[in-house]
Order: C-alpha cells, then structure tokens, then sequence
C-alpha cells in the first residue's frame, strides 16, 4: 500500500500535469507612468486579494527591460502598445491585448509634437524637412508621423532622428541640439513650462494612440480565471479614480508616477473604459510597420487582441 501512495505521489510531483496547474501569482511588469496607477489602486484597496488572485510588481526602469523580460517568461502582464504588441507577435502570437490602459482625451493627450523655443517654429508646415527626434519604431514614431500627415505633411516631407531614450530627446529638445521631438505625456508638459512650444497633439486623434494591458500567451491559456479576476479588479480600479481623483494625488506621488516638480499642477487624468482596439486600429499599425520592413506578414487581429471577459 505504501508503494501505491508513494508512486502516486512521484507521479503528481513530477507528472506535466502538475507543473500546467494554474497559478494565483501575477508578475506583472511596470513603468513609472501614469497608465500603471490603477494596478497600485487596486494593491491598496485589495482588489486582487479579494478576487483570490496575487499580484507582484517589478519594476522596470525602461520599455526595453520590460520587453526583455517578458520575452524572457519572466512577467506575465505588462502595460505596452499597440506597435510594440505587433512586433512582439510577428514571428508567432506571444502577447495578447485585454484591455486599454490609457487613451488620450481633449484636456490629457498622451503625445506631443514641440519644438525647440529657439526653432522659431510654431506651425504644423514649419516641420517640411525638419528632423524630429524620436524613438524609431515605436509607437511615438507612428503616433509622429500620422499626426503631420493628417495635418498637412506628405510622407516624403516627414523626417525623423533617432534619440530612443526619452531623457535624452527631452534635454536634446531643451538645449536647442534638436528643433523638434515627440515626447510623452507628463514629460511634454515639463518641456512646455522650460519653453517648448506645442505644435501638435493626439487629444483629437484617439485612433493614433493608446496603451493597453497585455498578456503573455502562454499565462493566458493556463490562468484564464486570474487574467479575468485581474481584469476586474482593474476596472474596479478604475472606477474608484474616476469618481475622485483627488484621493489618489499621494499615491501618484509616493510611485513617483510624474516627475516631482509638476506634482502641485498636474491633475489625474480619467482612465477609460472596458473596451479593446478595434480591427481598423489594428490594421493601420500593421500597414504602418509593414511599409517600413519591420514586419513582412500580416498578424491576426483575433488571436493578438481578445475581449477575455466573454471567454469562457
């Protein structure tokens, strides 16, 4: 009988079917932005806890970090984009989007097209030819271009310089190095207040832009149940926030989600709905990386972007 037990045991230990298990623990990997502060509101209020679910930060000090350790197996959600989802899928399907994190809106656009306040420049047409600095490949280079072309520019009158950290491009964009850059929402409102003059926005483009909640493939399948609870715990989240946004300042502060110096005037912007990217988004962004060789096949809408929480 002790045998019997025994090769019961070794056989559940090291069986596959032991290790495809789901798990309660979610890593999921964070910047220091503004999009990640429902997950914190969530960790405060203990909506996970309460949908029986576990959730680990890491942190991640850039967007290549990030993206290396989700390659890596080592987190299994993250808050990304569109552009970065699309290259992330195109060799096969590694990421699947859940939800939007962050859209822009007419009083918080989420990217800034600025010039330099010694490039006299302070119009769409002032940027024919003129060299933008940004970060190749992603979503403000997509973001950048769509902008001007829908203000104007013809393709071949858009130019670009690569500067891929973004501290970088803003202290470019400060000294003058450079007339122009896209940069991010809190960043841009800083360059603003040290002089940068705005010339376009994505508050009247939302089909540009947009972060949203992504989940390694692999999570997905065996943790559909967590995904789902942290889903809803998110928009739980969410829902506390926009109904007072002002409860939160301190929050915002001590994850040092806006730099320190815009804390008195930055105001929290509202977090959006459940909703997905529709299937023209998706298409546009893979055109987009299509006529620039970064990727040579189309990737499926369906399998790269689902609405979880009608799965079953």
């Amino acid at each position: 009988m002790k045998k019997i037990v025994v090769f019961f045991l070794l056989f559940f230990c090291f069986s596959p079917f032991a290790f495809a298990q789901p798990k309660n623990t979610i890593k999921v990997g964070i910047l220091p932005i503004l999009d990640s502060l429902p997950i914190y509101v969530a960790l405060d209020k203990g909506y996970f806890k309460d949908k029986g679910i576990e959730v680990e930060i890491i942190h991640c000090a850039s967007a290549a970090e990030r993206d290396q350790l989700m390659a890596a197996g080592a987190l299994d959600i993250i808050i990304n984009d569109l552009i970065a989802l699309a290259l992330f899928n195109k060799d096969r399907i590694n990421l699947v989007a859940t939800r939007y994190a962050m859209l822009p809106q007419k009083d918080h656009p989420q990217f800034y097209i600025l010039s330099s306040k010694k490039s006299k420049i302070n119009h769409p047409k002032g940027l024919k030819n003129v060299p933008i600095g940004i970060s190749e490949a992603t979503i403000i280079h997509y973001v950048t271009e769509r902008l001007l072309e829908r203000n104007g520019l013809k393709k071949e009158e858009i130019r670009f310089i690569p500067i891929q950290r973004i501290p970088d491009r803003l202290s470019a964009l400060e000294r003058g190095e450079i007339d122009a850059a896209t940069l991010p929402d809190p960043l841009a409102i800083l360059a603003m207040m040290k002089g940068a003059v705005l010339i376009l926005d994505d508050s009247k483009e939302k089909s540009f832009s947009g972060s949203i909640y992504s989940v390694r493939k692999e999570f997905l399948e065996k943790n559909l149940q967590a995904t789902k609870a942290f889903l809803l715990s998110i928009n739980k989240a969410i829902d506390d926030i926009n109904k007072d946004k002002g409860k939160w300042a301190n929050l915002v502060v001590e994850k040092k989600l806006v730099p320190p110096v815009l804390l008195n005037s930055f105001k929290i912007p509202s977090y959006p709905a459940f909703d997905v990217p529709d299937n023209r988004r998706w298409e546009d962004i893979i055109q987009w990386l299509k006529g620039r060789s970064l990727i040579k096949t189309s990737i499926s809408y369906n399998d790269s972007i689902k609405d979880i929480l009608k799965l079953r």
